[in-house]
């Protein structure tokens, strides 16, 4: 059988990639991977939801999925699913248990989002320390002469705390070398000393940490032993004067806490891409204060952040459809399923390399 006489390999699409018109929402997100393979066939949901249905994904072997949440339900009795691709490295949406179960492998894109998120969170600690919120408010507002009473501090010689020394963590350090800080250090119970070491970063406890640093930047994922990581009592041990950033999850930060910290001025700044409750449809707390910086999860998001995703995540689907293993696999175990090998052996005969 020719490739042009077999059945495609189905891949489906979110409908939050699009406008509702039909028209792609961003410049590329890695969709020429497929230009060449002739076997595979795209297409998108047909609407968005906040949780994806069982019916969207009936009939297709593979799902890019942005933002909808998966779970048990989203994968029952789709019985030709594949696989379940995250367009970005956290995948505390899905329900990864229920894809093990369901025999449905599901990937991530390590690597592709270090360099915008490192990048972005340098940007937010210099409009912290040089308070750009507050000065392009005073221009805005025609108070010129305040200005000196928003007087802001340098990088330099202050001490940058890394919570999580993954891709991003690691990227964020190499970033900063150029600006004259001290030696930085981070918390990590899971990565080896060897890292640390190779990094040149100081492996310290969390209370520690937060007693040292000078920013408290958060790269860990949303997990059990996350949640709730960053509450009253941490933000009450942080260095007087410091600035939390988050960048991870929400639910790793106490939201309640974290205001009462900078409006008692324990802390002099935050930034917060993420937040316990997304989206945030209606003014945040936080949104009252001018020593805090807010993005609705997307201060890291760039065309080529969209782009290199997008061709990790293609990639990952391409290699499932020719038999291959693909790369960021967060349940492998799923691979050694009589069940799923059964699936996957129907499509192995899809594309011929």
């Amino acid at each position: 059988m020719t490739t042009s006489e077999q059945p495609p390999f189905r891949v489906s699409l979110t409908a939050d990639f699009y406008h509702a018109d039909g028209k792609p929402r961003y410049e590329n997100f890695g969709l020429d991977t497929f230009s060449e393979h002739q076997h595979v066939a795209i297409t998108q949901f047909a609407e968005h939801q906040q949780e994806i249905t069982p019916d969207q994904l009936q009939n297709c072997h593979a799902a890019l999925v942005l933002t909808p949440s998966v779970t048990a339900n989203s994968i029952a009795g789709c019985s030709d699913l594949l696989m379940i691709s995250r367009f970005g490295v956290g995948y505390d949406t899905v329900d990864v248990a229920a894809c093990t179960a369901n025999h449905v492998l599901l990937t991530n894109t390590p690597g592709a989002v270090d360099r915008p998120v490192a990048e972005a969170t340098i940007g937010w600690m210099l409009a912290l320390t040089h308070r750009v919120f507050q000065k392009d408010h005073l221009v805005r507002t025609g108070r010129w002469d305040d200005r000196s009473q928003y007087m802001g501090c340098e990088l330099r010689d202050r001490t940058l705390g890394v919570v999580g020394l993954g891709g991003i963590g690691r990227q964020l350090v190499q970033l900063l070398k150029g600006f004259g800080m001290r030696p930085p250090i981070a918390f990590d119970p899971y990565v080896a000393p060897e890292t640390f070491e190779a990094e040149h970063v100081r492996q310290v406890t969390l209370d520690e940490l937060l007693a040292t640093a000078d920013f408290v930047s958060l790269h860990c994922p949303l997990t059990a032993e996350t949640q709730d990581l960053i509450g009253e009592t941490q933000l009450n041990r942080m260095k007087p004067g410091s600035y939390l950033l988050n960048l991870a999850r929400g639910g790793i930060v106490d939201e309640n806490a974290l205001y009462d910290a900078l409006t008692s001025g324990h802390i002099a700044g935050a930034a917060l891409d993420c937040f316990s409750e997304e989206p945030v449809t209606t003014p945040h707390r936080l949104a009252e204060l001018d020593n805090v910086l807010l993005a609705p999860h997307s201060i890291a998001w760039t065309n080529e952040l969209f782009r290199d995703i997008g061709r990790a995540a293609c990639q990952s689907m391409l290699a499932v459809s020719y038999g291959r293993q693909p790369q960021g696999m967060v349940n492998p175990e799923v691979l050694e399923h009589d069940a799923f090998r059964r699936k996957w052996e129907r499509i192995r005969g899809i594309a011929n390399e």
